[in-house]
């Protein structure tokens, strides 16, 4: 029998919310650090994808961009995790944001 190596694990997405993880709007709010190789992780939402400029650009396949539009929005993962999560907060959809959500269904003290 030959020889079969063995086999690797790597983690390649992290999801990114304020929202807790039993909330039922988590899933719309959320963004996506996703892994694309050569150390560079992007973070995307709904086919969008956050730029160092911090503005979302539709189209996230790399294919479809030249080097400097990836150099904008690719990241190592401590600054795309950083970036998620100054922008968690602030996802709107239908005219709220995750903040928004937050608050009407977690009680205040």
């Amino acid at each position: 029998m030959p020889d079969i190596p063995d086999a690797t694990c790597q983690p390649v997405r992290y999801e990114v919310s304020i929202l807790p993880e039993d909330d039922i709007n988590r899933h719309v709010f959320n963004i996506d650090v996703e892994y694309r190789g050569d150390g560079r992780w992007a973070v995307t939402r709904h086919g969008s994808c956050l730029g160092a400029d911090g503005e979302w650009d539709f189209g996230i396949k790399e294919y479809d961009r030249g080097d400097n539009w990836l150099t904008a929005h690719r990241f190592d993962l401590d600054t795309a995790l950083r970036l998620a999560r100054q922008h968690a907060a602030h996802i709107v959809v239908n005219g709220h944001t995750a903040l928004d959500a937050y608050r009407r269904t977690r009680p205040t003290t």
